[in-house]
C-alpha cells in the first residue's frame, strides 16, 4: 500500500514537473531561505520547490517556505531532511522578523496615543456628525517632529470615548479623510524614526569628538543602508574586529584599486607627488602620492624632520621611492620650491634622466596671489570687502537677512589656500553686489537695529560706494584668470598637463587687456613671469601645449621656439632610445600638417570634445610612437594632492615604538588616506553647500568672518540656533565657464604676447583707467 501511493505521488510530481518552467533566483532577492528553493512558473502563476524534500508550494512566498525549512508549525508543514545548520539559520531569520514586526507596531502605537497641544492642530471646517463626532482638518504639509495630525472631537463622555480611541483615531465615513490621515500618520512615523537614528548618529559623534563632517563621507550612507537592509539586529563590531579582520580586510580592497592604478602606468605613465607638512607638535613628514588619470594612491608617510634641511638625504629618499614605483614608470617627481627640494630635484634628474623635477604648480600660482594681495592699493580694498563680511557673519540677524536677499548663497567662497580663497571671496561679492545694494536700501536693513552700530554704518558706506566696487572688480578680473588656472590644476575631472601653458597665457592676456599701458600690466606680469620661470618642467607643459590639438590647429603661423624646444627637449628625456625619437619626429609632421587620421572630419570635430590624451588613444594609430608618448605627457598632473588629513594617525605612527602596532598603525593610515582620495575623485563639490562658519572653514576663511576684536555686547543679540543655513546653490550666480573652453580661442596673437615679454612692443592708447 505504502509503495502504491509512493508511486502515485511520483505520478502526480512528474505530471506536475512536465508544465513548469525553471526561473533563476535573481540577485535582487536577499532573504537566506531563497538559497534552498527553486523557483518554477505554472503559467501565470510561480511556485517554489524545496530542494531538500522536493516538497511543491503554490502560494505563500518566501516566508511560507522559511517556515517549511525551519520546522515551525503554522502555513507549511515540516521538512525532514533540513541540514540542522540551515535549520537554525531560518529560524534566526525568523525570529528576526518578529522582532522587526514588533518595533513598528510598537511606535505606531505611540503614533496613536500622542496626544498635542490644541495649537498644533489647525481646524478649518468643524461640520459633521454630532454622533460620531467627525471634524474636517487642515494638513500642513511640512510636518515637524513634534507635531502630530488628530481630528478634534465634540466631548463625549463614558466608555464610548475609549472603545472608540482604542479602535483608532482615523477611521471615519468618509474616504478622503482617512486617506489624509493615514499618509500623514505614515509621513509621521518615518519623522520619528529618522529623528530617532538622527539622535542616535549625533550621540556617538559627540561622544567620541569625531568632526561632524564625517556624515559628508560618501560612505556613511551605504553604512547606513546597510544597517537598515538586516531583517534581524545587527550586532555592531567589536573594537578588537576593527583592529583586526576588519582592517585587513580593507587593507585587501585598497590594495585591489591600486593594482588597477598599477595596471595602467606602462601606458600612461605616473607622477610621484611630494607633500611635505608640518604637525601641531613641529614634526615635518611627508606623504609620498602616486598620479595617474585612472586614480591617486598614497604610498606612505616618512618622517623627515632630521633630515629637512640636508638636500643630499631628501635625494636619498626621493631616489628610493622612485625605484619603488618604477622608474620607467615616473615621469616626473612634485616637490614644493624650496632650495633643498631644487637641490635634490636637480641631482635627482642627473642620476635618473628620464624624468623631470617639477615645482607643484599650484604651490606657485599661490605664491602669485599672495604678491598680488600684497600691493598696496589691492590690500585696501581686500581689509575694506573683509569689514563688511566680518560684520555679517558675527551677527545672526544680518547674516540670516543677507542670504535671503542673497537666496541662500554666501557671500564668502573658501578656496584652497588663504589667498586663493581672498579674491575667490572678492568675486564672489562682485557677483552679488546688486543683491547686497538692494538688501543695505531696505525697509528691513533700516528697521534692523544693526544697521545704526559703526560696523552696520561703515557696511552701509562700502555697499553704496560705486568706486569701491569700481575697485573690487577690477581687482577681480585681474585675478579670476590665475584663479580658473588653479581651479584646473587641482581637478579631479582631467589631467592638467595639456592645459596649464595656455592657461598662463591667457591670463596675462586678460591682465594686459585690463590695464592696457605697458607701465601698468607688467607690474603683474612681473609678479607671474618671476614665479612661473622657476619651475623646471616647463618642457612638459610646453609639450603639453604642442600635443593638445585644440590649442596646436588654434595657433596660426609658426609655432614660437620655446614650445618647439620644450617638445624635443620632452623627446630626448623621456624616450632614451635615439631610433625611437628619429621616428617621433617624423611622425610629428603628419601632426603638424593634418594628415591621415589627423586630418579626417571625426578627428577635427573630436579636437574639442576629447581630452587630449583621449584623442592620441583614438586617432593616433597613424603615428604610434608619437600617440604612446602624447599619451604619457598628457596624463600628467601638474601639483601635488593633498586631502583633509584630519583624525589620520600620522603622529601616531612615529611615536610608536612596538613593532606589531607601528605596522598596524601603518596600515590604518594607508587605508585612510587611500580611501579619502577615493572619495575626492567621486565626491560632487559643486552642490555641497559649506558652512562658512564650520571650524574647517573658518581655518581658511580666518581673515573674513573672525572679528579682530570680540564685543561682549553682541553676545546677547545673536544666536547660532536662529541661523539660517545656506543653500550652496551658487549655479544662481549663472553658469562657470569651462576653463578648457575659454583657452581655445585667440591663439593667433602669441607672437605678440612673446614680443611684449621680451619688452619690444610699442605702449598702446590707454583706454582703461589705471590704479
Amino acid at each position: 500500500m505504502h509503495l502504491e501511493t509512493s508511486q502515485y505521488k511520483h505520478k502526480v510530481l512528474t505530471k506536475m514537473a512536465a508544465g513548469l518552467e525553471p526561473i533563476p533566483v535573481t540577485s535582487q532577492k536577499h532573504d537566506p531561505a531563497w538559497k534552498h528553493c527553486q523557483l518554477f512558473k505554472n503559467g501565470d502563476r510561480v511556485q517554489l520547490k524545496c530542494i531538500y524534500c522536493s516538497k511543491m508550494f503554490k502560494g505563500g512566498g518566501i516566508h511560507r517556505i522559511k517556515e517549511h525549512l525551519a520546522g515551525q508549525k503554522g502555513n507549511a508543514s515540516t521538512c525532514h531532511r533540513t541540514p540542522s545548520d540551515v535549520r537554525l539559520l531560518m529560524q534566526q531569520s525568523l525570529d528576526g522578523v518578529v522582532v522587526k514586526k514588533r518595533k513598528k507596531q510598537k511606535i505606531a502605537d505611540e503614533i496613536t496615543t500622542i496626544n498635542p497641544p490644541p495649537s498644533e492642530i489647525d481646524t478649518f471646517a468643524t461640520q459633521g456628525d454630532v454622533n460620531t463626532g467627525l471634524h474636517m482638518i487642515h494638513v500642513s504639509n511640512a510636518l515637524e517632529p513634534n507635531s502630530s495630525l488628530l481630528v478634534n472631537r465634540e466631548e463625549e463622555t463614558g466608555k464610548k470615548i475609549a472603545d472608540r480611541r482604542k479602535r483608532g483615531r482615523i477611521r471615519r465615513a468618509f474616504a478622503t479623510t482617512d486617506t489624509i490621515a493615514v499618509n500623514n500618520s505614515i509621513a509621521l512615523s518615518s519623522k520619528r524614526v529618522n529623528n530617532q537614528v538622527h539622535m542616535a548618529i549625533g550621540r556617538f559623534l559627540y561622544d567620541v569628538g569625531l568632526p561632524l563632517d564625517a556624515v559628508n563621507s560618501v560612505y556613511f550612507q551605504p553604512m547606513v543602508d546597510a544597517i537598515a537592509s538586516q531583517e534581524s539586529e545587527v550586532a555592531a563590531p567589536s573594537y578588537h574586529d576593527l583592529r583586526s579582520w576588519v582592517l585587513k580586510n580593507s587593507v585587501d580592497e585598497v590594495k585591489s584599486d591600486i593594482d588597477r592604478y598599477m595596471g595602467t602606468w606602462g601606458r600612461t605613465g605616473c607622477s610621484v607627488l611630494v607633500d611635505q607638512w608640518n604637525t601641531e607638535k613641529g614634526r615635518a613628514l611627508i606623504n609620498f602620492l602616486v598620479y595617474c588619470p585612472e586614480g591617486t594612491m598614497f604610498l606612505k608617510c616618512v618622517d623627515v624632520s632630521d633630515i629637512i634641511n640636508s638636500s643630499d638625504a631628501l635625494y636619498e629618499l626621493l631616489k628610493e621611492v622612485v625605484e619603488e614605483v618604477g622608474v620607467r614608470h615616473v615621469l616626473q617627481v612634485i616637490t614644493n620650491g624650496e632650495e633643498q627640494y631644487m637641490a635634490a630635484g636637480k641631482k635627482l634628474t642627473d642620476v635618473f634622466p628620464t624624468l623631470y623635477w617639477s615645482m607643484c604648480a599650484a604651490h606657485c600660482i599661490d605664491l602669485m596671489l599672495e604678491d598680488f594681495g600684497k600691493l598696496e592699493w589691492i590690500n585696501a580694498i581686500l581689509e575694506q570687502a573683509r569689514s563688511i563680511t566680518r560684520f555679517v557673519y558675527n551677527h545672526s540677524g544680518v547674516l540670516n537677512m543677507m542670504r535671503r536677499y542673497t537666496f541662500g548663497i554666501d557671500m564668502v567662497a573658501p578656496g584652497v589656500t588663504r589667498f586663493d580663497t581672498n579674491f575667490a571671496t572678492l568675486k564672489r561679492m562682485v557677483d552679488l553686489k546688486h543683491n547686497l545694494q538692494s538688501m543695505v536700501t531696505s525697509q528691513e536693513w533700516m528697521d534692523c537695529p544693526y544697521s545704526k552700530k559703526p560696523g552696520g554704518l561703515a557696511m552701509l558706506d562700502f555697499i553704496s560706494n560705486q568706486s569701491f566696487w569700481n575697485s573690487c572688480t577690477l581687482v577681480s578680473r585681474l585675478t579670476d584668470p590665475l584663479l580658473r588656472v588653479l581651479r584646473m590644476v587641482g581637478s579631479e575631472k582631467k589631467p592638467a598637463m595639456g592645459y596649464v601653458y595656455a592657461g598662463m597665457y591667457r591670463a596675462k592676456e586678460t591682465i594686459k587687456k585690463q590695464l592696457v599701458k605697458k607701465e601698468d600690466y607688467m607690474v603683474y606680469w612681473n609678479i607671474i613671469d618671476h614665479w612661473w620661470e622657476q619651475q623646471w618642467q616647463l618642457p612638459l607643459h610646453a609639450a603639453g601645449f604642442y600635443l593638445n590639438p585644440r590649442f596646436f590647429y588654434s595657433m596660426e603661423g609658426d609655432i614660437h621656439n620655446e614650445i618647439v624646444s620644450g617638445m624635443f627637449d620632452c623627446i630626448e628625456r623621456l624616450v632614451p632610445d635615439i631610433k625611437v625619437q628619429d621616428k617621433i619626429i617624423k611622425e610629428l609632421n603628419s601632426y603638424k600638417n593634418a594628415a591621415g587620421d589627423f586630418g579626417r572630419k571625426m578627428a577635427i570635430r573630436a579636437r574639442d570634445t576629447l581630452l587630449p590624451a583621449e584623442w592620441w588613444s583614438t586617432y593616433g594609430g597613424g603615428c604610434p610612437n608619437l600617440a604612446r608618448l602624447a599619451i604619457r605627457i598628457l596624463s600628467q598632473t601638474c601639483s601635488s594632492i593633498r586631502c583633509n588629513q584630519n583624525q589620520i594617525p600620522f603622529e601616531q605612527i612615529h611615536n610608536t615604538r612596538n613593532c606589531l602596532e607601528h605596522q598596524r598603525l601603518n596600515d590604518l593610515v594607508f587605508v585612510q588616506y587611500n580611501l579619502r582620495l577615493r572619495q575626492m575623485a567621486q565626491k560632487s563639490k559643486e552642490n555641497d553647500p559649506t558652512d562658512p562658519l564650520s571650524f574647517d572653514s573658518i581655518s581658511i576663511l580666518e581673515d573674513w568672518v573672525t572679528e579682530k576684536e570680540v564685543c561682549l555686547e553682541d553676545y546677547g543679540h545673536s544666536d547660532w540656533v536662529a541661523i539660517d543655513p545656506p543653500s550652496g546653490n551658487t549655479m544662481l550666480l549663472g553658469p562657470s565657464n569651462d576653463e578648457a573652453e575659454e583657452l581655445g580661442e585667440g591663439f593667433d596673437d602669441y607672437e605678440i604676447f612673446d614680443r611684449v615679454k621680451d619688452g619690444e612692443e610699442e605702449n598702446v592708447e590707454d583706454n582703461v583707467v589705471s590704479q
